[in-house]
């Protein structure tokens, strides 16, 4: 067909109206579609280095082959672009759209809806200049299957850029054309409504792996080199730089760990300026990121600063001074910038480490939310209340609290403010979510004059205490018990002795540990301290009773109870009965037992202490597994494990009793499994007495074992 016969047919495509063209058959279309028409541009060639994209290249070919419109969303460097071309160069689709694959880099040319239609016109061939709207396109458009990429479509469809509703109503009509599928590759979510999105996500370790060795060439591997990249996220296009760079620079894997460790991401630029920063820097030009205003490069940084990012029902207390906040972090989101998990707002690894602000204090944002944070922990954690708004708090945001006060100990190690706060968090800790924290050596660093020092080391040895390391806790007691008392405070001395005395009984050091109690006893009587005489006594009655003095034992318990009020300090009536009934049991009065425990149950149900339940079903454990009621035994074990919740230590006490239960049944086998379950436990704990006592039962379940098969 002749180029003056082509034109003729266009100008008769033009003259008809929209419904006469949607009614063509799709045969007249075909013929009236020359072969000799002006060809489109040639898709530039696939990734050569291509790893664990499999199922989303299936997902994408797919959706094509029933020309379904496709977005593929994510951050900058997450691989759309890859994704696309390999999709594209895919055999199925190469079938099915023959030549008719074309591929436009949106961000290649101005954003104006004139630009954008001569660029489509150009790409896909056309033979059409300068068209002004979509009806010239249109004929040639609907005239046969195609395959169209959008890449980058984000510089084009950004709500805030230029004639951005224009260029969308073009795009979305692209959408709708039921002969051609669209594949948008975008940083941002506005995209056509009936297009499928697939969020594009970082690599699996093993793709990250094969990725980074393919581009290093190099023989040696490292374990090293495994956790940078798990440092990255897996994210493929620092996965990339990381490698090209090394390999240029012709660096080793140890040469390669030292360079990271002092130039972090600043390390990923190529000697061709191919950058990690660049392609960031691509996301905050956009209009959008613009219209938010100068708060949010600093709301990033803070973002970046979090190891959880910001929990989102936290906006409106850390951020009380940006009013749009609510916004700007929807945006964040939006742009692809973050991202949404377990109710925080995140980002990858390669961001945070690229937005944390180099200098913390140099963040005005950043140190106003520190301040909000020190201001929650300043709370009293008053064990009389469930204290729910505090545990939801504190079990949700431990990890970023932890990891800001690592960093300012270490920048602010004088101001008092960051000190008290340590401390209040390992208060918080203690009560809600017990665990050992990253901050020992800043407490153990301070110097002894220091105002904060006792009550850090003070809290410090409770998280000990509560994960069985007692002989790290006794010595953090005894330093704090030291500072104390060449302070002449006798309030905390006496403090200090009671979980002094307490260590030593966890240790078996009964007569230490009591002699300790009753000094602390002392001097809470001498001030009038009916608390904590009550406290006291209970300490000397858990002593008394370990060291198989129970009548005597008895006798403080019992104190304890007459000094504590009838309303009020329900936690230490609640553990009173608790050791009140433990004594009723060793000495053969059940019902009595019973009775007691049935009341320190009821206490700690109504308030949720998790621990203290944890401790009254070990103890009716130990009851009915020595009456030989083996199954209500295990009932309460089960209770056990349930209010264990994520501490350690306590599901390590439960596997231990369940193994005691199991050897008296001899159940050798199950028993030997849950035993070494245990030590496995109280090993990493450092528990040593538990780990002890765990082997010892360990030996003779093993000799017993020899026996039988003997």
């Amino acid at each position: 067909m002749t180029r003056t016969l082509w034109h003729h047919w266009i100008n008769t495509y033009r003259r008809l109206d929209s419904k006469q063209v949607s009614d063509l058959d799709h045969r007249e279309i075909q013929y009236l579609t020359p072969a000799s028409s002006v060809p489109g541009e040639s898709p530039p060639p696939p990734p050569r280095v291509f790893f664990g994209r499999e199922e989303l290249i299936e997902k994408v070919v797919g959706l094509a082959e029933r020309l379904t419109p496709i977005a593929l969303i994510g951050v900058g460097g997450i691989g759309k672009t890859s994704i696309a071309l390999t999709a594209i160069h895919n055999d199925r689709i190469k079938q099915r759209f023959g030549d008719n694959r074309w591929f436009i880099r949106c961000d290649k040319f101005p954003t104006s809806l004139t630009h954008f239609l001569c660029r489509l016109s150009k790409a896909v061939g056309t033979g059409i200049e300068n068209p002004e709207d979509m009806t010239s396109l249109r004929p040639f458009l609907s005239s046969k299957e195609m395959f169209i990429i959008l890449d980058n479509a984000e510089s084009i469809l950004d709500p805030q850029g230029a004639n951005a509703q224009e260029i969308y109503e073009v795009v979305e009509e692209l959408s709708r054309l039921d002969n051609i599928c669209l594949c948008i590759t975008s940083r941002i979510f506005t995209i056509p409504p009936n297009c499928e999105t697939l969020d594009v996500p970082a690599l699996s370790m093993g793709a990250a792996h094969d990725t980074f060795y393919r581009l290093y060439k190099r023989d040696e591997q490292s374990h090293s080199v495994d956790d940078i990249l798990k440092q990255l996220d897996f994210h493929p296009l620092s996965v990339t730089l990381l490698a090209i760079v090394a390999h240029h620079s012709g660096w080793s894997t140890d040469r390669l760990t030292k360079e990271w460790g002092r130039q972090r991401t600043g390390l990923l630029q190529t000697e061709h300026n191919r950058s990690l920063a660049v392609t960031i820097e691509l996301s905050l030009a956009s209009p959008t990121f613009q219209e938010l205003g100068p708060d949010a490069r600093a709301l990033l940084g803070v973002v970046a600063f979090f190891p959880q990012g910001i929990n989102e029902n936290n906006l409106s207390w850390l951020f009380p001074t940006i009013p749009n906040r609510v916004n700007i972090f929807d945006k964040f989101c939006t742009l692809s910038l973050t991202y949404r998990r377990d109710g925080s707002i995140t980002m990858l690894a390669p961001l945070r480490d690229y937005f944390c602000p180099k200098d913390p204090m140099s963040s005005p944002l950043l140190l106003t939310t520190k301040d909000c944070y020190f201001h929650q922990l300043s709370a009293d954690v008053d064990p009389d209340r469930p204290s729910s708004r505090e545990l939801r708090w504190i079990t949700s945001e431990d990890v970023n609290i932890e990891h800001l006060l690592d960093v300012f100990t270490t920048i602010d190690m004088s101001s008092r403010s960051v000190w008290s706060a340590c401390a209040s968090f390992m208060y918080h800790l203690y009560w809600h979510k017990p665990r050992l924290v990253v901050l020992e050596s800043r407490v153990n660093g301070l110097p002894d004059n220091h105002p904060s020092k006792p009550r850090c080391l003070y809290h410090l040895s409770q998280l000990f205490g509560s994960v069985g390391n007692q002989v790290g806790r006794k010595q953090l007691l005894t330093h704090s018990l030291k500072l104390w008392r060449g302070w002449g405070d006798e309030r905390w001395v006496a403090r200090t002795l009671k979980l002094l005395s307490g260590a030593n009984r966890r240790m078996g050091l009964y007569k230490e540990g009591i002699l300790l109690a009753e000094e602390a006893l002392d001097i809470c009587e001498r001030h009038g301290d009916t608390a904590g005489q009550a406290q006291c006594l209970g300490t000397l009655a858990r002593l008394l009773y370990d060291d198989n003095q129970h009548d005597a034992a008895e006798e403080a318990i019992s104190r304890a109870i007459d000094l504590l009020p009838e309303e009020g300090e329900k936690f230490e009536v609640c553990k009173c009965r608790r050791v009140l009934g433990n004594i009723c049991r060793s000495k053969g009065k059940r019902e009595k037992a019973i009775s007691h425990f049935k009341v320190a149950l009821g206490i700690a149900s109504s308030c949720n202490w998790h621990d203290q339940l944890f401790w009254i079903h070990h103890s009716l454990a130990e009851l009915f597994s020595k009456e030989g009621r083996f199954g209500i035994a295990y009932a309460h074990i089960e209770r056990t494990k349930f209010h264990a919740l994520n501490n350690a230590y306590y599901l390590g006490r439960a596997m231990k009793l369940q193994a005691r239960i199991l050897y008296t049944q001899r159940k050798l086998g199950e028993a030997k499994s849950e035993v070494l379950r245990a030590v496995e436990v109280f090993e990493k704990l450092k528990a040593v007495r538990d780990l002890e006592s765990c082997r010892r039962l360990l030996r003779k379940i093993q000799t017993e074992r020899s026996g039988r098969l003997r």
